[in-house]
């Protein structure tokens, strides 16, 4: 029997189509949690903490394989690093990343830019901790998910005057599709960086907020800004798109079309 695959974040978006992949495949799934509050049940889970480090080696042993979801804000190349550290104690064969598209083309270097693009700086980090700790690995970058690109829009548009970042363009993609690529990679052999994955469309901000406002009939002035730094340059320059993988299949349209009938009743609750 093949031993199990430890799954980091799998309560998150990403993390628990992973999972639920994984298990449809036939291998035993170990969720490596802080806590099983936010699991679906019959989740086997090995309580641990990135951040502090306990119970993070228990969690790994007997796995040969780990697919590393978890990610916030920042501090991604701290858990990382605990993460990587705990693998090469036990000699896993394979480390599974999911990064982002842009990490290593956004420069973060000033305070405006690490207030609002440290998010790319951290992956960017994570990367060459797992890069350089000597555990074979496979990391894929993936275009911002739907799920995110409406908790934004959806955010903004709570303004009666929503201020709209020119400039700027974004090429979503469907998390569904993400977690099919990354699980075919996860159940391969490592092949270190791999080919981006990005949306079928690339999209300016403004067309997006229009486009989540149509679909809930609301009506709001949007008023273009442009965001100093040079991160917000880069990203203005499609630091953060990658048009020759437009691989996905699911629009943005295709998406809020889906969605939003359920977005929009919790709205109206």
């Amino acid at each position: 029997m093949a031993p199990p695959i430890l799954v980091t974040g799998g309560s998150g978006t990403l993390g628990r189509l992973v999972v639920s992949r994984l298990r449809d495949a036939g291998r035993d799934v170990r969720v490596l949690s802080r806590t099983s509050a936010r699991l679906d049940p019959g989740t086997t889970v090995a309580t641990g903490d990135l951040m502090t480090g306990d119970g993070v080696e228990l969690a790994v042993s007997g796995v040969e394989t780990v697919l590393h979801c978890a990610g916030t804000a920042k501090d991604d190349d701290v858990k990382a690093l605990t993460l990587t550290r705990a693998a090469l104690a036990v000699q896993v064969r394979h480390l599974v990343f999911i990064s982002v598209v842009g990490a290593d083309r956004v420069p973060v270097s000033s305070r405006v830019d690490r207030a609002m693009f440290g998010y790319f700086a951290f992956k960017r980090a994570a990367e060459q901790v797992i890069e350089d700790s000597g555990v074979p690995f496979t990391t894929l970058r993936a275009t911002q998910f739907h799920q995110l690109s409406l908790t934004t829009v959806a955010a903004m548009a709570k303004l009666p005057i929503v201020p709209v970042p020119s400039g700027m363009r974004f090429q979503p993609v469907a998390a569904a599709e993400v977690a099919d690529r990354i699980v075919e990679l996860t159940l391969a052999e490592p092949a270190g960086l791999v080919d981006d994955i990005a949306g079928p469309r690339v999209h300016t901000m403004d067309q997006m907020l229009r486009g989540y406002l149509r679909a809930t009939s609301r009506r709001r002035l949007l008023v273009p800004i442009r965001l100093p730094g040079r991160a917000a340059a880069a990203l203005r320059n499609g630091a953060n798109l990658a048009p020759d993988r437009a691989v996905g299949q699911q629009s943005w349209d295709d998406f809020l079309a889906k969605q939003l009938p359920r977005h929009v009743a919790r709205l109206a609750a």
